[in-house]
């Protein structure tokens, strides 16, 4: 695609194209995935299904009119694929496409929406997950009278987030016949399926027989009851469930081996599914019996949310950042595992497939080119490039990207990314910019990021280290930041860029810190604790700790941070010594905060404080508020207004 545009600027935003949820076919011939792309004028993206050919590389588009379509899956005979999008009553709901030709037709009228599904392995049923439908307050209260209590909406508060306004209700099983479309309720109870938003990312497997489903559950349907999960197996004929591995464990992303012995799953190795890395374990299937099983990636010390059997059922497929490369591993039942050799590319985590002939697609990305889809012969093969969605990126004039490594405080060896303005020239000096990375359990990589490129088309340079709780550099550095949220992480980040600065090429009177959520978080703790910044952005920032125990939707979670709850005296002090609002009259550095009204994770009412308190002490505040649910503006105008304000407010106070 020609463009008059030598660098990433926000005019390149229409072009950028998403790829997710790449998907073989049984056969292992076709691809089917997500295609996303912004529509402005309507404020939304618009998802299309998309076929792709392995051989030839050739596309069809499957689906039309369908923005919001979402999680393709093949049926086990690979003639049809099954798909989730709006029905007629606006809730999402399972529609089936046959590859012979015509339209999709819909599965289901669920009047709760349905989360995922997945196909029984003989293809004449699927199961899915769907909430329960509260109770109206008529039914409730069926006799009309003149107490009005059929108009009473009060409702008990658990575990859950502040903005609440009814009971969450729990998510069930259910099975579909695709013969008649005949529903039945496989589970039922206050005790239901976990959360997608905040638990595992495939809820539901089938063994390879079709007796039994494997899923994760949680104990009442709060938000905050997610790491209280257990692991469970139901027997669909009897609906009889068997616990396989008791809560308060966190077990997520259950999938049996080809033979059905085995049912591998995610797991964290500590008390908190939050602060603690994931590991891979094994469990053998024995009737009626509880059987945790055991990790099999203690050796990679790494963090891992899902894994993929490989067809002969003696590994699995895994996927973690790892330093500053996101990497693949087979991973054998004993044994060590092997890295994938990937060269530049860095797969999405949890996009990776496996086919029944042992290849692999994924989505992937390079340092200067965004999403595009791999694929690999067998974990022995080069990949190979089936897509060029996003050419015109790729073709820009974009900052050169490299890794830094470094000796940080309390023995660790550091590592982040940093990124050289797109006309750097040796022998200058220039701005630089901290992005820090949200969690704090996530990582920097040396992959694409749309952000970092626009700051270094507007000539700065671009650090983002990868401070204690960070997932790329094992358990130890992960784990280190429990009881110590921000002092560590704060000294872990003043070392790094510090090493910037020996390259000597930082103009050391224009520097800026920056990030959302925990990145956020890391900003203000930096501005009230060192000085010399001439700039900050602080996004859906972290300041007040007690207030995401209070008030988030993890709430209780957050307690994993620390060995001691903030209601007690000791966990009181503690608490207050480690959010960032304690240090904030010694703030003076202008400080751009933004937030969405409706941000559960991290609740607005941490943003009001800091905006409060600095606007009252004369330093130089802007806060943005945006009228939206969700812990990022999920539309891309709001998107865009985000990264514009960003980057005008640091250009500003650079100059």
């Amino acid at each position: 695609m020609e463009t008059s545009v030598k660098h990433m600027d926000l005019s390149m935003l229409p072009q950028l194209v998403n790829l997710s949820d790449p998907q073989i076919s049984p056969d292992g011939s076709k691809v089917v995935l997500v295609h996303s792309m912004p529509n402005f004028a309507q404020n939304r993206y618009e998802n299309k299904l998309i076929l792709i050919d392995i051989a030839t590389g050739n596309q069809q588009p499957l689906t039309y009119h369908r923005p919001e379509v979402a999680y393709p899956r093949w049926s086990p005979e690979g003639d049809r694929v099954a798909f989730l999008a709006k029905g007629e009553n606006e809730k999402t709901q399972i529609f089936l496409l046959s590859l012979a030709g015509g339209e999709a037709r819909c599965l289901t009228a669920t009047k709760q929406g349905i989360s995922s599904f997945v196909w029984r392995p003989d293809g004449k049923a699927v199961a899915f997950v769907t909430e329960d439908e509260p109770l109206a307050p008529e039914q409730q209260a069926p006799e009309a009278d003149a107490s009005g209590e059929q108009h009473n909406k009060s409702f008990a508060v658990g575990d859950h987030d502040y903005l609440a306004t009814a009971a969450p209700q729990p998510a069930h099983i259910w099975l579909i016949s695709l013969d008649d479309g005949a529903t039945k309720r496989l589970t039922a109870g206050t005790e239901g399926v976990m959360r997608a938003a905040t638990g595992g990312r495939e809820p539901l497997a089938w063994a390879p027989d079709g007796t039994r489903l494997a899923y994760t559950s949680q104990p009442r349907p709060h938000s905050g009851e997610v790491g209280r999960g257990s692991l469970k197996l139901l027997e669909v004929e009897h609906e009889r469930v068997q616990t396989l591995v008791p809560g308060p464990t966190h077990p997520t992303s259950p999938t049996f081996s080809p033979d059905g012995q085995y049912l591998a799953y995610a797991r964290p190795q500590g008390a908190s599914q939050a602060w603690h890395p994931h590991a891979i374990y094994v469990a053998p299937i024995g009737e009626g019996q509880e059987n945790a099983g055991s990790s099999i990636t203690d050796a990679l010390d790494r963090t891992f949310y899902e894994a993929r059997w490989l067809p002969d059922g003696q590994a699995l497929l895994l996927c973690s950042v790892d330093h500053t490369r996101t990497s693949l591993w087979q991973q054998p039942l004993t044994g060590n595992a092997r890295r994938l050799e990937l060269g530049a590319i860095h797969p999405n985590e949890g996009s990776a497939n496996v086919g029944g002939d042992g290849a692999i697609v994924f989505i992937g990305k390079e340092a200067q080119r965004p999403a595009e889809l791999y694929y690999m012969a067998s974990t022995d093969a080069q990949p190979r490039q089936l897509t060029d969605f996003n050419a015109a990126i790729a073709a820009l004039t974009l900052g050169q990207v490299t890794s830094l490594t470094w000796q940080g405080p309390d023995g660790f060896t550091e590592d982040g990314v940093l990124i050289y303005p797109s006309d750097f020239t040796e022998g200058k000096q220039y701005p630089l910019v901290l992005m820090l990375h949200g969690g704090p359990m996530g990582a920097t990589t040396e992959a694409f990021n749309l952000l970092a490129q626009l700051m270094a088309a507007r000539g700065w340079i671009m650090f983002s280290p990868n401070y204690r709780g960070s997932s790329n550099l094992g358990r130890a550095y992960q784990t280190a930041v429990i009881q110590d949220a921000g002092d560590g992480p704060g000294r872990d980040v003043m070392a790094g860029l510090a090493a910037v600065k020996q390259l000597g090429i930082v103009d050391e009177s224009r520097i800026a810190v920056s990030g959302w959520s925990y990145g956020g978080y890391m900003t203000t703790w930096l501005i009230g604790h060192y000085s010399g910044w001439a700039a900050a952005v602080a996004g859906a920032a972290v300041t007040d700790y007690a207030d995401s125990y209070y008030l988030s939707d993890l709430n209780v979670i957050f307690g994993g941070g620390f060995h001691e709850p903030p209601w007690s005296e000791q966990g009181a002090q503690i608490w207050r010594e480690q959010s960032p609002i304690t240090y904030a009259t010694k703030i003076t550095t202008p400080t751009l905060i933004l937030s969405n009204t409706g941000d559960l994770r991290v609740p607005i009412t941490q943003s009001y404080k800091l905006y409060h308190i600095l606007k009252a002490q004369g330093v130089a505040v802007q806060f943005i508020a945006y009228p939206l649910a969700g812990h990022f503006p999920g539309d891309p105008v709001h998107q865009r207004d985000v990264y514009r304000r960003w980057l005008d407010w640091i250009e500003r106070h650079f100059d």
